[in-house]
């Protein structure tokens, strides 16, 4: 899903960066974020930012991916360093079964109606002991958020609960969970002994 005017002028704000650079990025690296010679996707990759604060941590090589063309055209203007591609979260079959080391989501998930499917492509492109790391708000302050911006997110059944009970049943191993006042914070682990698995 694409985000409403109000949220993606949010999203370019200097808060927002703020936000990412001096607080999650931060809270990532004690929960485990060590990205040198890795292999990174970042899911929603909006603008670029989370690629200049990702590449400081010395990935071996970087994606960006983003639904949104003015997203991608922001950050390939801004960071042309970088790669970045238009592409659905929902269908990663661009890139090979465990082709990643570890993949990035800075609260995407609960734009996406499908939210399950991007899961699990998560899962068949991380190689085994490979990391997820997401963040995400409850579903209720979703609704909130919702209420007084008119951001205007899809209506789903996402929610922690809900998320916590796909990781699990799809065999992520959550390593970390960092509950904050705005967001909780994820590190899953792929186990090793894992083999690729298809999206329903």
């Amino acid at each position: 899903m694409k985000l409403s005017t109000p949220e993606f002028r949010a999203m370019q704000s200097l808060p927002r960066k703020w936000g990412q650079r001096f607080f999650e990025i931060p809270m990532f690296k004690r929960m485990g974020l060590h990205l040198q010679n890795k292999d990174v996707l970042e899911i929603g990759c909006g603008s670029g930012y989370g690629a200049y604060l990702l590449s400081s941590l010395h990935p071996k090589s970087y994606i960006g991916i983003d639904l949104m063309e003015e997203q991608i055209a922001l950050a390939k203007k801004q960071y042309p360093q970088f790669h970045f591609i238009v592409q659905a979260a929902e269908d990663l079959s661009q890139f090979a079964d465990a082709s990643k080391d570890t993949v990035v989501i800075f609260g995407v998930l609960h734009h996406i109606p499908n939210w399950r499917n991007v899961i699990n492509e998560i899962i068949r492109v991380l190689k085994p002991g490979g990391s997820f790391f997401l963040e995400e708000p409850r579903g209720v302050d979703v609704k909130v958020f919702d209420a007084l911006f008119r951001w205007g997110h899809p209506d789903t059944d996402f929610g922690l609960k809900a998320l916590d009970t796909h990781l699990t049943q799809r065999g992520l191993v959550i390593q970390s969970r960092q509950w904050t006042p705005l967001l909780t914070m994820y590190h899953t682990i792929k186990p090793t002994d894992s083999s690729p698995t298809r999206s329903a």
